[in-house]
């Protein structure tokens, strides 16, 4: 049975299906967009946004706010996820790439490591399941 009344249905709200529509149309013309990046770009831009992020969240920002942003959790987790995805990407992507995406991952986990009241023990911190131990 429908509790919803025809008159409040979207199905005839014709600014909501207009709007439903122009959706669709942007996820499709995203589609073909990333349809045409390679590969290797999608991974190097991937770990260039998680690498920001967690610089962001360990307050290395270029923000005088950037103290007030620290959050050792969430950074915890996108040096994790930057880790995993490097270790995995680095044999599609060239040398040059992986090379300067492993340093960029070392940098925010010894920055992690200074960031932290008590820090973990070493070969235990953010990403170190997959990158070894960083001291």
């Amino acid at each position: 049975m429908n509790t919803i009344p025809a008159e409040s249905s979207h199905e005839h709200d014709p600014e909501r299906l207009a709007q439903w529509e122009k959706a669709d149309q942007a996820a499709a013309e995203a589609a073909r967009d990333i349809a045409d990046v390679p590969a290797v770009e999608v991974i190097t831009t991937a770990a260039v946004h998680l690498l920001s992020a967690a610089a962001v969240k360990l307050g290395l920002a270029d923000d005088p706010n950037a103290a007030q942003q620290i959050d050792l959790d969430e950074a915890r987790k996108l040096i994790d996820a930057l880790a995993g995805l490097i270790t995995a990407g680095a044999p599609a992507v060239s040398d040059m790439h992986a090379r300067s995406l492993r340093d960029g991952l070392r940098s925010v986990q010894l920055a992690f490591r200074e960031a932290s009241a008590i820090p973990d023990p070493i070969g235990k911190g953010p990403g170190e399941k997959w990158t070894g131990p960083v001291n």
